[in-house]
């Protein structure tokens, strides 16, 4: 698969956020950040963001971290499944710097990656 990140690739409706939010197969949790994840039947991963203003305040900060993520996202997809992946941004993941950004997005990649496997080993 191509290491884009097109429209394919994203949740884009309500119903699909809805849809992982309501039944979540996997949850990979850290101070800074919560990802949650359903299988789908798509044959690739689709990646929707949660930057809640409250949890980051300017629109600078938002604009950086979902930059993070989708970059992190593009380059892990292919390793990742086919998964509808929500993530939400908590406090704090805006006062990391750019690097430490990085390492923790791609270990949460990694967790994500071991309970999807663990998760089709017990099925």
């Amino acid at each position: 698969m191509g290491q884009s990140f097109s429209r394919d690739k994203r949740l884009c409706s309500s119903a699909d956020f809805k849809q992982v939010f309501d039944t979540t197969d996997i949850k990979v949790s850290s101070q800074q950040l919560l990802i949650l994840a359903k299988a789908n039947v798509l044959g690739q991963a689709r990646l929707g963001l949660v930057v809640a203003k409250k949890n980051i305040r300017t629109a600078v900060g938002r604009n950086r971290a979902k930059r993070h993520i989708r970059e992190t996202f593009r380059l892990k997809q292919d390793e990742i499944g086919d998964l509808d992946i929500v993530v939400l941004v908590r406090r704090g993941f805006h006062e990391l710097t750019d690097s430490e950004q990085n390492q923790l997005l791609n270990k949460q990649w990694q967790r994500l990656k071991r309970k999807r496997s663990e998760r089709q080993q017990q099925a």
